[in-house]
């Protein structure tokens, strides 16, 4: 088994942050093996940011990311640059405020922002956006990626960050529920 993950979006999103949380919770907390790189532009905020990560039960050869299985899109920028990258049958999640899709059987749609926002602070809509991945893909457990959010953010926001993570996950099921 082989994965190739690639989150994108704009700095500021928390893009490194959400694969490397994912890439932790593979490794660390799911006995597989996992690499994750990152690319981002040169202003601090508001350039284009992505995060790849690779994942397997056997030793990782080429770590880097080519034909995504899954595109995780936090803006518009981000999947109209990397939506020709993806495999034929690759599933695209993308934060539905913020990025404008056609909707078809590989695509699912969240309101991460939206919910973030709801929950005090925007700046956990890749908390969000990380839950509803989870609980869409199954292709790791929700206790391993909560244990790798644990050890990853600050204690101040480990609260806030958890409940985001866990109101992603919760609407994925809630989506699934209504189909």
């Amino acid at each position: 088994m082989r994965k190739e993950i690639r989150f994108a979006g704009f700095g500021g999103q928390g893009i490194g942050l959400t694969g490397y949380i994912l890439g932790k919770a593979f490794a660390l907390y799911d006995g597989l093996e996992a690499v994750m790189t990152q690319s981002y532009g040169p202003e601090a905020r508001g350039g284009a940011s992505s995060a790849s990560v690779v994942v397997s039960d056997a030793d990782i050869a080429f770590p880097f990311v080519q034909q995504p299985d899954v595109l995780i899109a936090f803006s518009q920028e981000a999947y109209a640059r990397f939506r020709p990258d993806v495999k034929l049958d690759a599933l695209i999640l993308v934060d539905e405020d913020l990025v404008d899709y056609q909707p078809d059987p590989w695509h699912r749609a969240v309101p991460a922002t939206r919910i973030a926002d709801e929950l005090g602070r925007r700046i956990v809509a890749n908390m969000v956006m990380l839950g509803f991945f989870a609980a869409v893909t199954e292709l790791v457990p929700q206790q391993a990626i909560e244990k790798a959010i644990k050890s990853s953010v600050k204690p101040t926001t480990l609260e806030l960050n958890l409940r985001a993570f866990a109101a992603g996950y919760e609407f994925a099921g809630r989506k699934e529920m209504s189909r």
